[in-house]
């Protein structure tokens, strides 16, 4: 895995050209943020709708609206967070990402996390908390946080589209978001062991 980045904008124009992920043939383009959070906020949704597939960045219609909407309310701002999806490219209709489709942008994703090391990965909607916390429930498992092999605190938490349909999601998304800033408001910084190489490629 190549390691010696300099930039986020140098790992997406990378791996953009060098992955094997079928999606990229019926896409408009990868989807991506290239500015490191100042927070070491890192949320993880499961891929690109419409909107995010035209402009080329994750989380810009009405799901991303909403997760602005509860940023503010803990005092934080889409500029303060780093946003990006466990596949980069929208998959057709919207469609759920299939397991290869995820696998094949590990490396991505994994590029992502070595560079920004981040303080707490936040994951929305069940393929993303499926990426780093197998074999659990979102519906059970949400405002929930989970230990990491890197040490990296993983929260887990419904993705703001599933609120968009139903309704009665938008009260425990919001009640998750509250349990979040509890959490930031005491959380110590990363340990030396989350910031290694071997820890990070174990995600």
């Amino acid at each position: 895995m190549k390691t010696d980045f300099k930039s986020l904008k140098e790992i997406h124009e990378y791996y953009a050209v060098n992955n094997s992920c079928e999606l990229k043939k019926s896409a408009t383009q990868p989807v991506y943020e290239i500015i490191p959070p100042s927070s070491g906020i890192l949320f993880i949704g499961e891929a690109p709708g419409k909107n995010e597939d035209l402009q080329g960045r994750p989380f810009v219609g009405a799901a991303g609206k909403f997760l602005n909407e509860l940023l503010n309310t803990i005092g934080y701002t889409r500029d303060d967070v780093y946003v990006t999806n466990v596949v980069k490219y929208r998959p057709p209709e919207n469609r759920d990402p299939s397991d290869e489709e995820k696998d094949s942008c590990r490396v991505w994703l994994n590029a992502e996390l070595l560079f920004i090391k981040p303080k707490v990965i936040v994951t929305l909607g069940r393929h993303a908390l499926g990426r780093f916390v197998p074999n659990v429930s979102i519906s059970i498992s949400h405002g929930e946080m989970f230990e990491h092999p890197t040490g990296i605190p993983v929260f887990a938490m419904y993705h703001p589209a599933a609120a968009l349909y139903n309704p009665n999601l938008r009260k425990d998304l919001a009640n998750d978001f509250a349990k979040l800033k509890s959490f930031l408001d005491t959380e110590k910084q990363p340990t030396e062991k989350s910031k290694t190489i071997d820890d990070i490629l174990k995600l």
